[in-house]
């Protein structure tokens, strides 16, 4: 064998037994399983042996000659074999009871425990895996994927066993039957093996090609989905129906090539092994000796029922192939390095005191720095704004605190300590988190507004919130309040609202450090009012980051950073900056003058008179 096909076959007996390994907790009932597996492929022989004496008691007369039978004893034929032959169907289904339905408990289970497997490490995963996999080939993977594993996992195991079983108990009934006969079937088995070895590769290589497309399937669905607005206000409709077409066209083509190479090698398989089934009619019939015609008939027999597990063992290939590549896949997630977190420090209170210092930070796999030489000091209570076009590299630092990315020069020190030594939930359980995309759950808005960690707070406390964030004007005039469904991400709320809601779920967290990444550019004018109102009173005492767009929401921060390019060109307060006329009063006038532009056209525009 050459060493790229022994290798592949290496590397595929050690997914399936990688696999396997979540059987352990289910060993029990594996072996009730494959022991009603046993009694079932014990009948087989039994029924050809039921043949044998049928076929002999046809010699007599009357068919009533008496017998000594197996199970029952001496015994007339004419009642003996239907006896028997009740007595055999019973003790099958029996067998095949216990091992079909105790194989389903396991393999669902397995299933069960791969998908929370699965599930739990995208919690722990970093956040570079998600920029570099998009969501539609991580879902497809939870779905798909392990839909295929199943396959591999049910099916498989239930015919491997089961017809795996039948063969040998029929094989071994053929060579203490006639041993010579039965040496021709051995001279096909080496025919058949390269045969499946051949088949096993196409269809390893061709389950792959269907399972990336299959996610590329599911990405564009998902994309459509999500973004349905923009698809129907942008006139995309056409686009997306000619892209998804065309991806689900290529899959189509990728499964009828799968079906194509199944289709030729169990035909070929078949040919192969009734083959070998008419040489040995041929030699029961020149080489028939003193046998009886019940021997030979059972022996025929038994030697037709080999095709038919035999067939089913070669088909089971092209599910345990599908299966192989999608565990391969979903190993490959399991074994991703979960977020750095060798911190071991946990505090139950921090006065939240931000120290940053000649902090340098390049995203992996570029080679361009996105921040270079940060130095600040954000004290107890202070707000520190960061300004600056995009790009300039705010988010980027706002995403360094909470330890989303991670950086290896520089230090960044909450209450003089450096993040890193800190434990990931201790340290962002005193970090509270505003962003610009709000992340809402098909859910109520009170287990919105109390999410995770804050799902035990009581009602009183997740109304404060709202009231802060002045969200409860509009939850109050909601049929069911606070038990009101948002949809999937708020889509029943306008933006404002969602944006409120996050700013609630923030102040209910009540941490000693909040970050807002743009967090009010979503509101009108007059809801940034009331929450700036709310913000005052929510960043009392406590450290505050915040990255705005809207220079007037961060007049009053007692530091403000201008950032370009990486770096930080100005600080001061916005009292200092403005007459230096350096980048921040620049941003200051630009902003103003499209303000300024912006009311001058609506004030045009109430002043024109009404058209009729």
């Amino acid at each position: 064998m050459p060493q790229a096909a022994r290798s592949s076959s290496d590397a595929s007996l050690k997914i399936y037994f990688r696999l396997l390994r979540y059987l352990r907790p289910f060993i029990g009932l594996f072996l009730v399983s494959l022991f009603g597996y046993v009694i079932f492929a014990s009948a087989q022989p039994m029924l050809a042996v039921i043949l044998k004496y049928f076929v002999d008691g046809l010699a007599t007369p009357t068919g009533v000659m008496p017998y000594e039978l197996p199970l029952i004893g001496g015994v007339q034929l004419m009642y003996g074999v239907p006896i028997l032959m009740i007595v055999i169907i019973a003790w099958q289904g029996f067998g095949s009871y216990l091992g079909n339905y105790y194989l389903a408990r396991v393999s669902l289970g397995l299933i069960h425990d791969l998908r929370r497997a699965l599930f739990d490490s995208l919690l722990k995963l970093p956040n570079r895996y998600f920029d570099q996999n998009n969501s539609g080939h991580l879902i497809s993977r939870i779905t798909y994927n392990v839909t295929m594993v199943t396959g591999a996992a049910t099916d498989a195991i239930k015919i491997v066993i089961r017809e795996g079983l039948s063969v040998i108990f029929l094989f071994g009934y053929l060579l203490w039957t006639n041993w010579k006969l039965t040496l021709v079937l051995v001279g096909v088995l080496p025919i058949i093996g390269l045969m499946v070895n051949n088949a096993s590769r196409r269809f390893r290589k061709q389950a792959r090609k269907i399972q990336a497309a299959m996610g590329d399937l599911t990405h564009i669905a998902s994309e459509t989905i999500q973004g349905y607005r923009v698809v129907r206000s942008f006139g995309g409709e056409d686009y997306e129906a000619e892209r998804f077409a065309k991806a689900s066209e290529e899959n189509t083509a990728k499964q009828l090539r799968m079906a194509k190479t199944s289709s030729t090698f169990t035909p070929a398989l078949q040919f192969v092994t009734y083959s070998s089934m008419s040489v040995i009619l041929f030699l029961v019939l020149f080489l028939r000796g003193d046998a009886s015609p019940g021997e030979l008939v059972a022996y025929i027999t038994a030697a037709g029922m080999l095709p038919k597990p035999i067939r089913q063992l070669s088909e089971v290939n092209e599910t345990i192939q599908r299966g192989l590549a999608g565990a391969e896949s979903i190993f490959a997630q399991l074994d991703e390095q979960p977020e750095r977190n060798q911190g071991a420090i946990e505090r139950e209170q921090i006065t939240g005191r931000l120290e940053v210092r000649h902090l340098n930070f390049t995203y992996p796999g570029s080679e361009q720095p996105v921040l270079q030489d940060i130095n600040f000091i954000a004290e107890p209570g202070q707000m520190v704004a960061l300004v600056g076009r995009s790009g300039s590299g705010k988010s980027t630092l706002a995403n360094l605190i909470p330890r989303f990315y991670h950086h290896e020069q520089g230090q960044i020190l909450l209450d003089g300590v450096e993040i890193q030594d800190y434990t990931l939930k201790n340290l962002r359980r005193h970090i509270a988190l505003v962003t610009q995309q709000v992340s809402l759950f098909n859910d109520t808005i009170a287990n919105n507004i109390a999410y995770g960690d804050l799902a035990s707070l009581p009602l009183e406390r997740i109304e404060q919130a709202a009231r802060a964030a002045n969200a409860a004007e509009f939850i109050d005039r909601l049929p069911q309040g606070y038990d009101t469904l948002i949809g999937e991400n708020g889509v029943m709320l306008s933006g404002g609202q969602r944006q409120r809601l996050a700013i609630a779920r923030a102040i209910l967290k009540d941490a000693p450090l909040l970050i807002l990444d743009e967090a009010t550019s979503s509101l009108d004018t007059e809801s940034e009012r009331h929450i700036q109102a709310a913000l005052e009173s929510a960043t009392f005492d406590r450290t505050t980051l915040v990255i705005a767009h809207r220079l007037s929401t961060i007049e009053k921060a007692d530091l403000i950073l201008v950032m370009d390019q990486g770096r930080i060109v100005e600080r001061g307060a916005h009292a200092e900056l403005l007459p230096r006329n350096g980048p921040y009063a620049r941003l200051h006038a630009l902003q103003f003058a499209e303000a300024d532009g912006d009311d001058d056209d609506k004030g045009v525009a109430e002043a024109s008179p009404a058209t009729p």
